[in-house]
């Protein structure tokens, strides 16, 4: 049986079977090759291959959907709910953040790539109003959008107390200053003091195109996966671990987020809402407290939870924004990849001969839903197991959410890749070759696979990274 588990699994993956063992086995022997670097073209520009709705859906789906995203673009505003403490910039929209390469995606964007639009939180916008915000070092106008987690608390000295954990947001601005403002005096993190201690680490946005479709994969399709492709491994002598994040208490499998830490798009929407945006809702129904303390009264500007849902409204007014976003996310398609060529259907199949495929699963198949036929029996070309790995000591961030520890983060799904600019959970390059590098320090599962690309040829090389860039 589980010879047979092996090879269904590889023939799945298109994974010839002698060709896996030649390519692990004789990696050393591989070593002769050329070790220089293929060229990122960097992100595909036009036609944006992302941004629509699945098909299938029906015209009251459509409208639904239609009506999240207007909200996922709303301005929000200061007292009405914007802040007390917040990270987004420009028009403090969900979709200010979630831009590239449109709405519904991830981070803009580079200088580099003069069709994207700006770092919204770079712009003159984070003060707005006359609040009396600075710019964090490492917000830059060509860098990513990025969030900033402490990893330990301070001590009432100002040192850190390396037995308490930290890992929550440390929301980078405040209403501080604003001229509607009398009430709300807040600091913004020490940047420089957190920075030289080690102590900040980053975040960026996911991109959210086929969420529904993630939401809506069964955890027996994940964990028969899992058992599969951890056995191929261990036949090759890749040591794949990757284990499933759960729920702490009905113990089904989390899948949204870095470190897979989120169990639905409602919960994830409605945790953003209020960490990023500063707005309560009925999921996050409290003001945030100023970290390691309380919020000041004067903070409190309104009634909560500030986003709820609307009973005594009538259609889609019904829902709260939260409910929308929700919606928009589910019924948002996948990306859809470039034509293939020769030098990706190549690039493609190398992807799978050295190990990439383990982890980054080609394609999974959806449950049937209660949202009907787009959600129902489809297969998700996601390039994820869904399940979070030891990344090694280069890529750790030493924050621990659920059951994944600090060296953990979800496989990122790779349907997209080719029209992102930043890749890695902080954001640190936007070169996809240095990204698979940076897969490979100590600890690291994806040690064996990065040393069996370092080992393919120059050319092989470049048709890997062509196929990434197709997708």
């Amino acid at each position: 049986m589980k010879q047979r588990i092996e090879l269904a699994f590889l023939k799945r993956l298109a994974i010839p079977f002698f060709v896996l063992a030649i390519s692990v086995a004789t990696a050393g022997a591989l070593n002769q090759q050329s070790d220089s670097d293929p060229l990122d073209p960097g992100p595909r520009g036009a036609p944006v291959s992302a941004g629509g709705f699945l098909s299938g859906l029906t015209t009251e789906q459509q409208a639904q959907a239609g009506d999240g995203k207007a909200r996922f673009g709303e301005t929000e505003t200061f007292p009405g709910g914007l802040g007390p403490f917040y990270n987004s910039g420009t028009t403090h929209a969900c979709s200010a953040c979630h831009a590239q390469p449109d709405v519904g995606g991830t981070s803009p964007s580079t200088s580099a790539y003069p069709y994207l639009a700006a770092n919204p939180q770079a712009t003159l916008d984070f003060n707005a109003s006359g609040a009396t915000n600075i710019i964090p070092p490492f917000i830059t106008p060509d860098g990513p959008v990025r969030e900033m987690r402490l990893v330990y608390f301070h001590r009432h000295d100002g040192n850190l107390n390396y037995n308490a954990p930290d890992g929550g947001v440390h929301d980078l601005f405040t209403v501080t200053g604003r001229v509607d403002n009398t009430t709300c005096s807040l600091s913004q993190p020490n940047f420089a003091q957190e920075l030289a201690l080690g102590n900040a680490v980053f975040r960026i946005p996911t991109p959210l195109f086929g969420a529904g479709l993630i939401e809506n994969i069964d955890d027996a399709t994940i964990l028969q996966n899992q058992a599969a492709s951890q056995a191929a491994a261990a036949q090759f002598g890749i040591p794949i671990s990757g284990q499933a994040n759960r729920n702490g208490n009905d113990g089904t499998i989390t899948r949204f987020g870095w470190k897979a830490q989120n169990k639905s798009l409602l919960i994830f929407a409605g945790e953003a809402y209020n960490v990023e945006v500063g707005v309560t809702n009925e999921l996050f129904p409290t003001e945030r407290p100023a970290p390691g303390t309380s919020l000041p009264p004067g903070c409190k500007n309104n009634p909560t939870p500030e986003d709820r849902s609307n009973p005594e409204s009538m259609g889609s007014a019904v829902n709260s924004d939260v409910t929308a976003f929700a919606a928009f996310m589910r019924m948002l398609a996948p990306p859809t990849p470039a034509p293939p060529t020769t030098e990706t259907q190549r690039g493609q199949q190398i992807f799978s001969n050295i190990g990439c495929a383990l982890c980054h699963t080609p394609s999974m198949t959806t449950a049937q839903s209660t949202e009907g036929d787009a959600l129902s029996g489809v297969q998700a070309n996601l390039y994820s197991d869904l399940l979070v790995h030891n990344m090694g000591d280069g890529l750790a961030d030493g924050v621990s959410q659920g059951n994944a520890n600090g060296h953990q983060f979800r496989t990122a799904p790779l349907w997209g890749v080719g029209q992102r600019v930043f890749f890695l959970h902080d954001g640190r390059t936007s070169d996809l070759v240095q990204a698979i590098r940076e897969h490979k320090s100590h600890g690291s599962e994806a040690n064996q696979v990065i040393e069996n690309f370092k080992s393919l040829s120059h050319h092989d090389k470049q048709n890997l990274i062509l196929f990434l860039r197709s997708l």
